[in-house]
């Protein structure tokens, strides 16, 4: 998520909407866990207290929440069984990423098992 220093957007802002942003076209899903405000304020070159205003607002308009020491996730959707999906796709998409295995191989575990499902 670029920033641009030139433009009228507050830099807080652009992180806030470009966070929005991804939530809407399912770049960030709902259970994904966002980077720490630190990490994404070194990542940004931003000050920390810019990407943890933009945080609140997130939080108090109901995209993220905080679950303290464990870090902010992307909030589950307006369909619980959307978001159980969601989070269980994160939930493996880490799990096999942990384990080593590839992504194109992970995803034909996935067809694998809808084949399964019929």
């Amino acid at each position: 998520m670029p920033i641009d220093l030139s433009t009228d957007e507050a830099p807080f802002e652009q992180v806030r909407s470009g966070i929005v942003r991804g939530v809407r076209s399912g770049v960030l899903i709902s259970g994904s866990r966002l980077p720490t405000v630190r990490a994404l304020a070194a990542d940004l070159g931003l000050a920390p207290n810019t990407v943890a205003k933009a945080y609140r607002e997130l939080e108090q308009d109901g995209v993220v929440v905080t679950r303290g020491r464990s870090g902010t996730f992307v909030a589950a959707g307006d369909d619980p069984a959307v978001a159980a999906v969601q989070t269980a796709a994160t939930e493996y998409a880490r799990a096999a990423r942990r384990a080593g295995v590839e992504d194109d191989e992970a995803v034909r575990w996935v067809r694998t098992a809808f084949d399964a499902a019929q």
